[in-house]
């Protein structure tokens, strides 16, 4: 059996304002932008440069309990995990665009880890995983 984790749905209340945070501050591809008819929606997708692992769905929210989620998905703990083979570059970059970091830079046994905000509070790491790491890149 093989899968993959293909998208995650991330509730925004702007798709361009979501769009230019992702695509010109954290540097995300725009993977797909169509129009859904059918639903008055966009298909909005979006993830991190070099990868080909899971993207992000972009999804404006529709009703009034949806627009409660917007910035808080996870309750405010950590929602998403940004991993990359140079973190000291891409946390300068980061910085230099505006990103919000609510947590400073530090080493764990893992790796090295600073905590940031999208356009709308949620919380993400920025994770460089330590050499030898299930998960480095």
């Amino acid at each position: 059996m093989k899968q993959a984790l293909a998208h995650i749905s991330l509730v925004v209340n702007d798709y361009d304002a979501a769009i230019d945070f992702y695509c010109n501050k954290l540097n995300f591809e725009l993977l797909e932008d169509s129009y859904q008819p059918e639903q008055d929606k966009r298909w909005v997708v979006v993830r991190p440069p070099g990868s080909n692992g899971a993207s992000i769905l972009l999804a404006r929210a529709s009703n009034p309990q949806q627009s409660t989620f917007v910035g808080n998905q996870s309750g405010g703990r950590v929602f998403l995990f940004l991993a990359t083979d140079d973190f000291h570059r891409d946390h300068a970059q980061m910085v230099s665009d505006g990103v919000s970091f609510v947590r400073e830079p530090k080493v764990m046994d893992y790796g090295t880890v600073a905590v940031f905000e999208d356009l709308y509070g949620n919380l993400w790491d920025l994770v460089q995983f330590a050499e030898g790491h299930p998960q480095a890149l």
